[in-house]
C-alpha cells in the first residue's frame, strides 16, 4: 500500500526554522506530485505548497510564499518543506500528500486532488 509518513515536527520558537520530511512507500517519487498541507486547532485543512512529478515545479499559498521552499531528493522517495521564520500563527498539524494520476507539471492544491495522505506530524511554534 502507498503509506506517506512525515517527520520532523516539533517546538520551536518563533523566527527559527523546520525542515519537514515526507517519505512515501509504494511509489517512486516521480509519479506522483507531492503536497503539504496544515491543519491548525479549529479551522479546516489548508493548502501550504506542492512539488510536480519533475520536481521542476512549485506552488506556494501566499501565507508560504517567500518564506518556505518545498524540494525533492532527486532519484529517492523523499520530499521536504523548509520552514524558515516561523510564526505562532504557524502552529498546525502537517501533512504530505500525493497526488497520482496526475500531469508531469501538474501542481494541484485542492485535498481531493490527492490520494494518499500521511498522518501528519506537530509543529507548534511559541511566541
Amino acid at each position: 500500500q502507498v503509506q506517506p509518513v512525515e517527520s520532523g515536527g516539533g517546538l520551536v520558537q518563533a523566527g527559527n526554522s523546520l525542515r519537514l520530511s515526507c517519505s512515501v512507500s509504494g511509489l517512486t517519487f516521480s509519479v506522483y506530485a507531492m503536497g503539504w498541507f496544515r491543519q491548525a486547532p479549529g479551522k479546516e485543512r489548508e493548502f501550504v505548497a506542492a512539488i510536480s512529478r519533475s520536481g521542476g515545479r512549485t506552488n506556494y499559498a501566499d501565507s508560504a510564499k517567500g518564506r518556505w521552499t518545498i524540494t525533492r531528493d532527486i532519484g529517492k522517495n523523499r520530499g521536504y518543506l523548509q520552514m524558515n521564520s516561523l510564526k505562532p500563527e504557524g502552529t498546525a498539524v502537517y501533512f504530505c500528500a500525493a497526488a497520482v494520476q496526475v500531469g508531469v507539471s501538474s501542481l494541484p492544491q485542492g485535498p481531493a486532488d490527492y490520494s494518499f495522505w500521511g498522518q501528519g506530524t506537530q509543529v507548534t511554534v511559541s511566541s
